[in-house]
């Protein structure tokens, strides 16, 4: 079975326009070829992040939802056309970081099949292909070992040093940790990017305020 990335790239040379399903793991939609829009079952989506932020309200979401309308969130003065694309481009890059790593799956294309959040920009595949993997070698760059990705995060109980300083999102990660959330259940829980969630959490533990694995020895491969 080929990638899902060799998937996309001949879609994408076809000019094609429709759904790529990746079984219960998230969607693809496709807009001649360019990536309209990402959904990964593991990520919060634009409208998870829209509405954890106060910004918009679930009702107006759900009414933009029906309508199947995007464009009405920035017609109704909710955002502005650029917060809007901000927050899909957020999404898109965040749900394809996961999904193109997903295996073992038959994914189905439905032509024409569109999501009412697309359109709002426009994806090539082989830049996000690139761009998954710059993300995959930042978090080695980090701390080499994706073990941190999938346990759950314990805060340890005593600082290693006199003075740490955090940023908004390790904060509330390490506030809202509870020694059996993952990075990304705590992703979805404070409606924050799943990728930037990984990266706070491996700064987290290169600063030693995370119980972790220890660091794999200079030389070795890992998988991320």
């Amino acid at each position: 079975m080929p990638a899902l990335d060799m998937l996309l790239a001949g879609l994408a040379r076809e000019r094609s326009t429709g759904a790529l399903r990746v079984g219960r793991s998230g969607t693809i939609f496709l807009d001649a070829g360019r990536v309209a829009y990402m959904e990964c079952a593991d990520t919060p989506g634009a409208e998870d992040v829209l509405a954890a932020s106060g910004r918009v309200s679930e009702q107006t979401l759900g009414a933009a939802r029906r309508e199947g309308a995007g464009s009405r969130l920035v017609e109704e003065g909710a955002l502005t056309r650029g917060e809007l694309q901000h927050c899909v481009l957020g999404a898109v890059l965040d749900a394809a970081f996961f999904l193109l790593q997903v295996t073992g799956s038959r994914p189905k294309f439905r032509p024409g099949e569109r999501h009412w959040l697309g359109g709002q920009w426009f994806f090539e595949v082989e830049a996000i292909v690139r761009e998954c993997a710059r993300r995959a070698a930042q978090l080695t760059a980090i701390w080499p070992s994706a073990e941190l990705d999938t346990a759950p995060v314990s805060p340890v109980r005593r600082l290693p040093g006199h003075r740490v300083v955090l940023s908004d999102l390790q904060w509330e990660i390490l506030i809202h940790a509870d020694r059996e959330a993952t990075p990304l259940e705590l992703a979805r829980r404070l409606g924050r990017p799943g990728y930037s969630t990984l990266l706070a959490v491996r700064r987290l533990a290169a600063a030693g305020l995370l119980h972790r694995a220890a660091a794999p020895a200079r030389g070795e491969e890992h998988t991320t």
